[in-house]
């Protein structure tokens, strides 16, 4: 029997409030949840606080197979809420309440057990907003064996100093092709094609895979030393929130098994494109509506 891949995800989980509804979410959440779906054996590290959002984000957990033993609760600050508004297009802006449980994420010697063991260790730049999760996470970053950065620039919390320090710890970098442009420019570039900024961050960080998200129109994927592409699929937007974590989760599951870096970018893109036809953050893809929907001669 071959050895299961384990990933533990570091960061928020929280609740995203829409004008009509409340939906769980947080990236390293919603990546989590993706990951798990994809076959590969998930852990949460996080906070919540000692209310009835907070046990309703357990009972999610558990319905998503997605282990909670380092979920830690939080007397003194309530589960985590952001406010979401959606243009006319379905793009996302957020308001993140402040503080919150996840801002608080104390360390304990079970969570460095369950980093030390993961075949990857996946984490964002929103944590660090708070100097209590950020010392924590980057406590656990040197027991990682293979460190997944997640861009989620949120002004204002955020630094370049904070971003270069992160980067300098990843072995693997996701951002979209907004924060591309800005953090190459944070760091000297005067390039201005997405590939020269990407190989130039690639350079400048000891990342040896990035890849950068486009929307609709796909996603460039540096992986050993080679640049793959996908350039997107037609779909009716919903929303996007979520898509991009969704497509983290793919890719990551998909390398992580061992399928080739094309292949895995491909359902990746299908994936985020899924996601941002539906409403919510983790609707639930099945492998036979992913297939049908990458190749719908095939499925007839």
């Amino acid at each position: 029997m071959s050895k299961k891949i384990k990933a533990v995800c570091f960061g928020e989980i929280l609740y995203d409030v829409f004008p009509d509804m409340e939906r769980i979410g947080g990236a390293p959440l919603n990546v989590a949840s993706r990951l798990s779906s994809m076959g590969i054996e998930t852990e949460m590290i996080s906070r919540i606080g000692v209310d009835k959002k907070g046990e309703k984000l357990l009972n999610y957990l558990s319905s998503r197979n997605i282990e909670k033993g380092n979920i830690i609760k939080d007397e003194n600050h309530p589960t985590g809420m952001v406010d979401v508004r959606l243009s006319a297009s379905g793009s996302a802006t957020y308001e993140i309440n402040y503080p919150s449980a996840w801002d608080k994420i104390e360390i304990t010697n079970t969570m460095i057990t369950s980093v030390k063991n993961a075949d990857a260790f996946i984490f964002g730049s929103l944590v660090c907003r708070d100097e209590v999760s950020r010392n924590t996470l980057f406590e656990l970053i040197p027991k990682a064996k293979f460190r997944v950065l997640d861009f989620n620039l949120r002004p204002p919390h955020y630094s370049k100093e904070l971003l270069m320090e992160l980067m300098q710890h990843a072995e693997f970098i996701k951002l979209n092709d907004d924060e591309l442009f800005e953090i190459a420019a944070m760091m000297g570039s005067e390039y201005t094609s997405l590939e020269q900024n990407l190989l130039f961050i690639a350079v400048k960080s000891n990342a040896a895979q990035i890849c950068v998200t486009k929307g609709r129109h796909g996603a460039v994927l540096l992986h050993d030393k080679k640049l793959y592409y996908n350039s997107g699929y037609k779909v009716n937007v919903k929303d996007t929130v979520g898509a991009g974590d969704s497509f983290l989760g793919t890719l990551l599951a998909k390398l992580l098994l061992g399928e080739k870096p094309q292949q895995a970018l491909d359902k990746a893109c299908a994936v985020g494109a899924l996601v941002a036809a539906k409403e919510g953050a983790n609707p639930e893809i099945s492998e036979e509506l992913l297939n049908a929907f990458m190749d719908p001669k095939r499925s007839r």
